[in-house]
């Protein structure tokens, strides 16, 4: 008898042990492919959101939208409707050889192709790997960039890694030196500082708000209401990412952007050249992830989770 017990609250306790792993799932359409955890929403990357690739929406742990849905949804109570290139969460660039990737209204306007999807896995991490190519107002290719991204959650965080390679294919490429870049999220638009319900931004460094910008660190992290309760978004920059630790284009109306490539913009960057140059066949690698959070910085454990991050 006491086998027979014993060996059922063994089964007991592993069933739910194993029920407690979220488990990720992929649905793939022509369109881009969503990422449901335990068959709830929690990211869909969209292959062509008007000039990029894009994640949207992205649900945090509370299930609540936590970037800024225009302008892919309109009518969303208190959402301004500036800066229509922000798109939830991206990866482009102001820049490149002359061409404009960043904004959607520029004289010099340039086109990220989603070109193939490489893989789409579900499991206990879901991962999405594309191939996109960044083509010129002639049609001609400049440069291709090949993105991984992992989803992941536990009961109280889910994640987004993004690491991608960018490949020179014109004989020279250049990423040149501008504030307007580069891998980016606009926050909920309850989130953000200027809404004045409570956001505040926090770096490694321990700087916050508009001091934040333009500065190096290691994370930095973004936190405010949504709906009741206050949750938070941080990206972090990984030790092998390109020039880590990064400057950060990260905004109190809600931007919030990694930029490697902006120095001269930035504050002390008179006289210096972000831009970088490779050569047909080159590389340059950046590696970062999106971390949702409840509460703010400490009660989400951030700089915890960015060690965590780093030593995985």
């Amino acid at each position: 008898m006491k086998t027979l017990l014993a060996a059922f609250l063994f089964a007991a306790t592993a069933g739910v042990l194993f029920a407690a792993e979220p488990q990720l799932t992929v649905e793939k359409s022509d369109t881009g492919v969503a990422v449901k955890i335990d068959d709830k929403p929690f990211a869909t990357y969209v292959f062509k959101s008007r000039t990029k690739p894009i994640v949207w929406p992205i649900l945090g742990p509370t299930g609540n939208e936590m970037t800024r849905s225009w302008p892919m949804k309109d009518g969303v109570e208190g959402e301004k409707k500036d800066h229509p290139h922000h798109r939830s969460f991206w990866f482009t660039h102001g820049n490149v050889n002359g061409v404009d990737f960043w904004a959607e209204t520029a004289k010099v306007q340039g086109q990220i192709v989603h070109k193939e999807l490489i893989a789409a896995e579900g499991g206990s991490v879901a991962t999405i790997s594309t191939r996109n190519e960044w083509v010129g107002p002639d049609g001609k290719v400049i440069c291709q960039d090949e993105p991984t991204l992992k989803f992941g959650a536990s009961e109280d965080t889910r994640w987004i890694d993004f690491a991608t390679k960018v490949t020179a294919i014109a004989d020279e490429v250049t990423f040149g030196d501008t504030k307007e870049g580069a891998f980016g999220v606009r926050v909920a638009e309850t989130m953000k500082v200027e809404a004045k319900k409570g956001g505040k931004i926090v770096t490694s460094e321990g700087l916050t708000d508009a001091d934040a910008w333009g500065k190096p660190a290691k994370w930095v992290d973004y936190h405010g209401p949504v709906g009741t309760e206050t949750l938070g978004i941080a990206i972090f920059d990984h030790p092998s990412s390109f020039r880590h630790p990064t400057t950060w284009h990260v905004r109190t109306y809600g931007l919030f952007a990694p930029n490697p490539f902006g120095l001269h913009d930035f504050p002390g960057g008179a006289g210096k050249d972000g831009s970088h140059k490779f050569k047909k066949g080159e590389t340059l690698s950046l590696k970062y992830r999106v971390y949702l959070h409840k509460g703010d910085e400490k009660a989400g454990k951030v700089a915890e989770a960015y060690e965590k991050y780093i030593g995985g």
